[in-house]
């Protein structure tokens, strides 16, 4: 394995802006978008992150792939999502190789939505919560374990019981 050179690193800003409506209850807080989700233009668009499934999964439903379906199926269960990171130097999606972070901005978040609970995907963008946000927003952020490819020692099923702590936050 080849240490990261400097030319691998790119500075990138984050392409979305959040998804959330003054109905959100919860934020689910990413670390910062993977390549094939910026190709995407939306929330976890690796064909192999678990995210969606899990969705299915924890309300019962099937999602395709359209953002549109996507986007009001988040917004009419509650849910917003974003990032912990808006900007920061990083080698293609690895949340290891990420450096220089400026934190996202997530006050817009809290001054129009009833934001009740936040739950960190992944160690990462818990981190980066904790250390940027969890004090200006007044919540403990919840670690649940990452729903990326990455992250083979969670199963879908595994990964369900987890985050089946979301439900208990949306009426």
């Amino acid at each position: 394995m080849t240490k990261d050179n400097k030319q691998d690193y790119q500075t990138i800003k984050h392409p979305l802006q959040p998804l959330y409506n003054e109905d959100s209850q919860i934020l689910i807080l990413g670390s910062f978008p993977s390549v094939k989700t910026r190709q995407y233009g939306f929330f976890y668009g690796h064909p192999q992150n678990r995210f969606w499934p899990l969705m299915g999964n924890l309300f019962k439903v099937e999602l395709s792939t359209n953002i549109e379906e996507r986007r009001n199926f988040l917004l009419k269960h509650r849910i917003s999502v974003y990032d912990s990171i808006y900007q920061c130097d990083i080698v293609g999606s690895s949340d290891a190789s990420i450096k220089n972070v400026i934190p996202s901005d997530l006050k817009v978040i809290f001054d129009k939505a009833s934001i009740q609970q936040v739950f960190c995907n992944g160690a990462t963008s818990y981190k980066y919560y904790q250390k940027y946000h969890a004090k200006e927003t007044g919540i403990k952020g919840i670690k649940l374990p990452s729903t990326s490819p990455a992250n083979a020692r969670f199963r879908l099923d595994d990964l369900a019981l987890e985050w089946k702590e979301i439900l208990k936050y949306l009426d």
